[in-house]
């Protein structure tokens, strides 16, 4: 699949889009770059100059604190705009990695800029993803702050599983996984023991399973009520203009 198709994909998702729409997004530079995994694609503090539309792998959102340690903000699979508010920031407040090997496409901000005064339902449709990145923030404060430690591993795993299914990344219940518990820890402010603790503790539900870099769901059902999960937040149904 080309990047654009990536990237189309994943906006008539939420967002209505024209043939001469989508024929004006398919002709867009990108500048394709590997990624080995925990490289940054950009650094906390540079500027931005290009946005980076996730085509391959999974990349993260993460602040790195004085000590050392990361904390991982969000997770980003095909077809998402990782640093798309970077096209307003004159300076990077966080930095975006490869979780595993990924591959970006890297599209230049003026030509983005010129296609939104060019092409404003674009510019809503992408407009629509920060929104919707916003909620995944929101319920990502929640989860973390709110949630006992076994619920808020479950509603990880149902938002990626539930995320990576409606791209087709799922297969037989099974989702390539890249992270490591480490990882997770630092994505749910959790200590690794805690992770290690609490995901036995969720395997004993039959639910779902971890391990060699997967995710196994058993039982979907089972797994999303433990996990609190309403996949509204993620608002993947197309809206009319108005």
């Amino acid at each position: 699949m080309a990047p654009s198709d990536v990237l189309i994909q994943k906006l008539t998702r939420h967002s209505p889009l024209a043939a001469d729409d989508l024929a004006r997004v398919a002709r867009l530079t990108c500048v394709l770059r590997e990624l080995v995994p925990n490289e940054d694609f950009i650094h906390q503090g540079d500027r931005p100059r290009a946005s980076a539309i996730v085509v391959e792998g999974f990349l993260a959102r993460y602040h790195m604190l004085a000590s050392g340690k990361r904390q991982y903000l969000s997770l980003h699979l095909p077809g998402d705009w990782p640093d798309a508010q970077g096209l307003f920031l004159e300076e990077m407040d966080h930095s975006v990695c490869a979780i595993g090997p990924a591959v970006v496409c890297a599209i230049p901000h003026e030509e983005l800029l010129s296609l939104f005064r060019e092409r404003p339902t674009i510019a809503f449709a992408v407009w629509r993803e920060t929104l919707i990145d916003a909620s995944i923030f929101r319920e990502a404060i929640t989860n973390n702050s709110s949630r006992d430690p076994v619920p808020r591993l479950a509603h990880l795993f149902c938002e990626m599983y539930f995320r990576a299914k409606q791209i087709g990344l799922v297969k037989a219940g099974v989702l390539p996984f890249p992270l490591n518990q480490t990882q997770i820890g630092e994505m749910l402010g959790m200590a690794l023991v805690s992770v290690n603790r609490n995901l036995k503790r969720l395997r004993k539900y039959s639910a779902v399973d971890f391990k060699g870099g997967q995710l196994i769901v058993h039982d979907w059902n089972k797994l999303s009520s433990i996990g609190e999960f309403d996949p509204t937040y993620l608002h993947q149904a197309v809206q009319a203009e108005r």
